[in-house]
């Protein structure tokens, strides 16, 4: 079947087609259905990394997206429970142009989509996701329905009505959705070929409070390679509850949703934190939390960056890193109040990346330090934060 362009999509089904993407605007592109059957509504959103789809398909911070892949072969390593970056569910769904191959991986124990079926991630074939990449650009990141069945029988104006009805990312919390809801010691550090996951080594070690807003794994990871210890909290864990820890440093977590909406239960939190003067490293949502808690506001984007090559200027010197990114919201420049610094901003469109607060130890990225996938040139903000704790 030729890929499903946006701008010339047939209107009637055409034979074959198992698998259909309807977008708000009434839209309908046709393709292939793999992996879970079933429809599912969110944002359609694209990413622009060449590798680690199983790490993007389990990052949490997905919750309520449907991920149109740019690159076109997808799934040629296959899926191991390695690469799992939470055990819960980040994105909806995979949109391709090309259907999955069979793995050629020594780490492959299955293929990509017998590994979606059981994840509950439905897959969309046949698409020309360039074009779409286009029109989420040119037009921005609109809501749809993906569905896969088997049979080729769909309810189009069902689909089309939930694709209308559904609300939208603005407003919506959903880190409650994604987080873990109790409280745990986390041991795991950085994986290696041949070794797996590394364990924390013995000895003192400085206590980290991680609030876990939809925090992928390798974050946990990162900072019990940095010389951390972890007590993993909930989202909605309250002042009282993480200052019980006793913990050296606070982390704040990536996630999902709206800033604004997690805000009003997160930021009080953290405003408790900076006024005892605890040291906090954020990121991504944990990022825009600290930016709200600083007084600043957050805004959607346009069309978000997701992708494992993103360029970010950090001010202090100049230096340009490499990052892995994923997000919808961002930081309003404009409205960092007195007293807040931006440390990072994007070389793409030159939003906020980073910040921190004078005469604080607090700081955050809107990036991922920790990849998975992507490059590793942030990873001294985990040494950064570590090493500082305890320290006047």
């Amino acid at each position: 079947m030729a890929p499903a362009n946006p701008s010339a999509a047939p209107k009637s089904q055409p034979s074959g087609a198992t698998g259909v993407l309807v977008l708000a605007d009434g839209t309908i592109l046709w393709g292939v259905g793999y992996g879970a059957s079933g429809a599912a509504v969110g944002e359609i959103c694209f990413n622009t990394s060449m590798t680690g789809y199983q790490e993007i398909l389990t990052d949490p911070s997905y919750a309520g997206q449907i991920v149109t892949f740019t690159f076109p072969h997808i799934g040629n390593v296959g899926a191991n429970p390695e690469d799992m970056e939470r055990g819960v569910h980040g994105a909806l769904g995979a949109i391709t142009r090309e259907l999955p191959t069979q793995p050629s991986n020594f780490r492959s124990v299955q293929t990509l989509p017998e590994w979606m079926t059981e994840q509950g991630v439905i897959g969309l074939a046949g698409i020309d996701t360039r074009a779409l990449t286009r029109r989420i650009r040119d037009a921005g990141a609109p809501n749809g329905v993906i569905a896969h069945s088997p049979d080729g029988k769909f309810d189009i104006d069902e689909l089309l009505a939930m694709a209308r009805n559904w609300a939208g990312l603005e407003g919506m919390d959903l880190a409650k959705a994604v987080s873990r809801t109790d409280t745990g010691d986390w041991t795991g550090g950085a994986w290696t070929l041949g070794h797996g996951y590394a364990s924390e080594e013995g000895g003192e070690r400085p206590h980290v409070v991680a609030i876990d807003y939809g925090a992928k794994d390798n974050i946990f990871r990162n900072l019990v390679k940095a010389g951390a210890r972890v007590t993993v909290v909930p989202a909605t864990a309250s002042l009282d509850e993480v200052l019980g820890h006793k913990p050296a440093g606070v982390f704040l977590s990536n996630g999902p949703g709206d800033p604004a909406a997690t805000g009003d239960y997160a930021v009080p939190v953290i405003q408790g934190l900076l006024e005892r003067n605890v040291p906090i490293f954020g990121i991504c949502l944990g990022h825009q939390m600290l930016g709200i808690a600083a007084g600043a506001k957050t805004v959607k984007m346009h069309q978000g960056h997701r992708g494992a090559n993103h360029p970010v200027q950090r001010a202090e010197d100049g230096v340009v890193e490499i990052t892995s990114m994923n997000h919808g919201f961002a930081v309003d420049a404009a409205t960092l109040p007195a007293g807040v610094v931006e440390t990072h901003k994007s070389l793409f469109d030159g939003s906020n990346c980073g910040i921190a607060i004078t005469g604080k130890n607090a700081f955050s990225v809107q990036y991922h330090p920790e990849a998975s996938p992507g490059p590793q040139d942030s990873f001294y903000l985990f040494e950064k934060f570590v090493g500082q704790l305890g320290k006047d």
